[in-house]
């Protein structure tokens, strides 16, 4: 049972549905109303699960105007979960301004953890995790993400980059041009989903693979940039 007056941070999968936890069905059941990105992918999931609640959306367009309507709503007694398109939310997703009212409200923020795409990524790289850089995503205007790229490369890190499908073999040929043909990288491709598959070489052996495949999908990208120690 969820406890009214509360905002609940939930996570749910990122492609595989059977991912999802019992505690994130057990609190999407019992609040008062669900919080999402984009109605046509929540409505996917609940009908999945067979959940039916208010849906109210909070994305990039009405952040700021929709948190307060959505704050006075939990703040007058109503619990309430925060859920993404996929995956954990918050994660360059809406719900920062929101969170930040409720904590200055002293509303309880309860996580509920469950699926990610960064941390299957890294544990499937076969790169040493003692340590990694997560910046996030770089961006979309090739002059500005190479400069983003010259300043990671001082970073000597495992780098873990986020992309949009579309954009992998851009992305993939700035980091040949700017950290070395020869730099050791990881895609993990379509987490969780049947064509799950992770491509481990140089930039350009991976380069020529997704160029050579047209790969289009999900992708976390990761830069074992620590060899340049």
């Amino acid at each position: 049972m969820t406890n009214p007056n509360r905002l609940y941070i939930v996570s749910t999968p990122i492609g595989n549905y059977e991912d999802i936890t019992l505690r994130a069905l057990n609190t999407l059941k019992s609040v008062d109303f669900i919080i999402c990105e984009e109605f046509k992918e929540a409505r996917r999931l609940l009908s999945h699960f067979k959940i039916e609640k208010e849906l109210l959306s909070l994305n990039e367009h009405n952040q700021k105007e929709t948190s307060h309507e959505l704050f006075e709503k939990i703040s007058s007694g109503k619990s309430a979960a925060l859920i993404s398109d996929c995956g954990t939310p918050l994660f360059s997703d809406p719900g920062y301004l929101l969170v930040q009212m409720c904590i200055a409200a002293k509303i309880d923020i309860v996580p509920v953890p469950g699926a990610s795409s960064i941390l299957p990524a890294l544990v499937g790289s076969g790169f040493n995790l003692d340590k990694f850089y997560y910046a996030g995503w770089l961006s979309p205007k090739s002059d500005l993400r190479k400069t983003e790229l010259l300043k990671l490369k001082n970073i000597k890190e495992l780098i873990v980059l986020m992309e949009t499908p579309y954009r992998l073999k851009a992305i993939l040929t700035d980091i040949s041009k700017i950290f070395g043909a020869s730099c050791q990288t990881v895609v993990a491709f379509d987490l969780t989903l049947p064509s799950e598959k992770f491509f481990r070489g140089t930039v350009s052996e991976i380069l020529k693979t997704v160029s050579e495949k047209n790969l289009k999908g999900e992708f976390v990208l990761l830069i074992n940039n620590k060899k340049f120690d």
